[in-house]
């Protein structure tokens, strides 16, 4: 299979703020994808927890119509294509842009309708029927159609372009043919179970049930452009060139248009008058591109930004007053004063996210792994290193996608969990190499590759201090982040850090990294690059989270019978990944975001993020 249709990778950068990652990568929008550091990260929540609070907004009820909204973004825009796009610089954009069948509202988790006004499910769950808005239309005037939606998942399956092409055939499982190339097997063009019913009506038939399948239509890959405006798949020409149309001309039926777009400098796009949702209130939203913290934070202190992060090296946490927290673990207030003297908005909202400590099985041998474990000490990691901005992480998967939530995680953490919460164990790290015949004349010699981040050589020289006592030798060196992907994927890493920000927001979605058959280095696309369960890296551990995995695989639908199927595997790949310890987790981030008054009617997002806001509500008075 190629790359394009297996590969789920959704990498983080494990970089420089807890709250960190301002992207190289994001899945259009946030969604599980390699990302950049130190900006705050956005995240977190549960498909199978109660419907989050929303947020009051913040100042005027009523906001000022009109006026650009000036933000930061903190990576180079690679395109405008939904199907293409890998980054959250992208997605932030391309979600202003496009609209989707379903969207997280106010990126809470919970995905309520957009340009499907309705939907019917059968009783098997593997039909679904959308019924699209009659009044949508995309911005160069065309209403959308249900054949529109059908030629755009058919790029999303079917191009060279598409990044995404497991979304469709994977992941929800669309049915579908394959055929046999000089590359595998490979979808087979034309063979979606879609079916435009009618203009307006839409008809999917998936392979299996799928319990996230309308979660995923949220996802920006999904979003519908009109058809044949590309030549990329097969029975098409296109009008538009491509190169047109990822730069310079997207067509969305999202409440913005492109006007601007200027490569690794700015981005504004502006307000469609004629949208079918009634337009925004602002003329438009205004990005500019800044990578490096100091120039990020000269801006904001500058008021050239509206609404901002303040990366960790200025981060002073004694500036933040939380008047109140929701439901949700918002924690909403003030910061301040700031540089400028200014007291600003504050919201800081858990995210559905982790960053850790990966180890290739294959070169760096068991009890050293256990030994990484035992001397680290999440807590202090997040308290002296990270400045409070994120949660000690026990698990790779999020508090809020935990099986009974946040509390039942930290439950299994305090009980279960063999290298200590809260503290580190140097004498078991000692023990545990001692009886693996290491000591003082051999010793074990390690390369630990990072991102290029302060926060994180910070935590790794804590590491490799405490490692030395026990007989390891650790060199640490910081490496580019798309190095660190291309290595990773190449099995060239020992022990490395990165992350993983959601698809959807289930524990599946992060739990596919620790499938130990995805995870082989050897192959085209591996998932994870700990090579669990390969030659020599092989255990009867690695062989009973696969067998959980598949358990996960194999009960699929929205009951609570496959449901409970799904949760007692979540907690046995867990389990297992602490007992041989792939990756071992050190935190989940916070997204904190900072805003002056002149932003109206401002809505903190949910979990899923920022980057999954339209901005069609807020205003700007100046």
């Amino acid at each position: 299979m190629s790359d394009r249709t297996s590969s789920r990778r959704s990498f983080l950068a494990a970089t420089g703020s807890v709250a960190g990652a301002a992207a190289l990568a994001g899945c259009s929008g946030g969604g599980g994808t390699e990302t950049e550091a130190d900006e705050t990260t956005s995240g977190g929540g549960s498909t199978e927890t109660e419907p989050e609070e929303t947020p009051t907004a913040t100042e005027a009820e009523t906001p000022s119509s009109g006026g650009t909204l000036n933000r930061i973004n903190t990576g180079t825009v690679t395109t405008f294509d939904p199907i293409a796009a890998t980054d959250t610089a992208s997605g932030r954009v391309i979600r202003n842009v496009f609209d989707t069948l379903m969207i997280y509202e106010n990126a809470t988790t919970t995905a309520v309708s957009q340009l499907a006004t309705d939907f019917e499910v059968s009783e098997d769950f593997t039909t679904y029927t959308f019924t699209l808005a009659e009044d949508a239309t995309f911005s160069n005037g065309d209403p959308v159609t249900a054949s529109d939606v059908v030629y755009s998942w058919e790029r999303l399956a079917q191009s060279n372009n598409s990044s995404r092409a497991y979304f469709i055939l994977s992941s929800i499982g669309v049915t579908h043919e394959t055929e046999e190339t000089d590359d595998g097997s490979q979808y087979k063009p034309d063979t979606l179970g879609l079916e435009a019913v009618d203009e307006k009506t839409l008809k999917m038939e998936l392979s299996a049930p799928f319990h996230a399948t309308i979660q995923m239509m949220a996802y920006t890959s999904f979003a519908p452009i009109p058809e044949g405006t590309l030549g990329d798949i097969e029975g098409y020409d296109g009008e538009m060139d491509y190169e047109e149309f990822a730069t310079s001309n997207p067509i969305g039926a999202g409440p913005f248009t492109l006007e601007q777009y200027s490569s690794g400098t700015e981005v504004k796009v502006s307000a469609r008058d004629d949208h079918y949702r009634g337009g925004a209130e602002l003329d438009g939203v205004h990005w500019q591109v800044l990578e490096k913290s100091q120039p990020r934070y000269n801006y904001a202190m500058n008021k050239n930004a509206d609404l901002f992060s303040i990366p960790t090296t200025f981060y002073e946490p004694g500036k933040v007053n939380v008047e109140r927290t929701d439901s949700a673990g918002r924690m909403l207030g003030t910061y301040g004063p700031v540089r400028n003297g200014e007291t600003v908005n504050y919201v800081g909202t858990p995210t559905i996210d982790a960053f850790y400590i990966g180890f290739n099985m294959e070169k760096v041998p068991k009890p050293v792994r256990q030994a990484f474990a035992y001397v680290a000490n999440q807590e202090l990691f997040i308290n002296e290193v990270f400045k409070g901005r994120g949660q000690a992480a026990y698990h790779f998967m999020p508090p809020s996608t935990y099986p009974g939530g946040a509390k039942e995680y930290t439950n299994h953490a305090e009980s279960e969990y063999p290298y200590g919460v809260g503290e580190a164990q140097q004498e078991k790290a000692v023990q545990v190499m001692e009886e693996a015949g290491y000591g003082p004349d051999n010793r074990f010699e390690v390369q630990f590759t990072q991102y290029q981040s302060d926060s994180w050589k910070q935590m790794a020289q804590i590491l490799r201090d405490r490692l030395s006592s026990a007989y390891i030798d650790m060199n640490i060196e910081q490496a580019p982040f798309s190095s660190l992907l291309s290595r990773g994927r190449n099995g060239k890493l020992e022990a490395y850090t990165l992350g993983w920000i959601a698809d959807w927001p289930a524990p599946d979605n992060f739990l596919q990294l620790l499938n130990p058959p995805q995870t082989d280095t050897s192959l085209s696309a591996p998932i994870s690059y700990i090579n669990w369960g390969t030659e020599g890296a092989d255990s009867d551990v690695a062989q009973k989270a696969a067998d959980a995995y598949e358990t996960v695989t194999n009960n699929q639908a929205p009951t609570e019978e496959d449901q409970q199927a799904r949760n007692e595997a979540y907690v046995t790949i867990a389990e297992a990944n602490w007992e041989d310890v792939g990756f071992l987790p050190i935190y989940h981030s916070i997204s904190e975001n900072f805003w002056y008054d002149t932003v109206q009617n401002f809505t903190p997002p949910g979990g899923m993020g920022l980057s999954r806001t339209q901005w069609d509500d807020a205003g700007v008075d100046r």
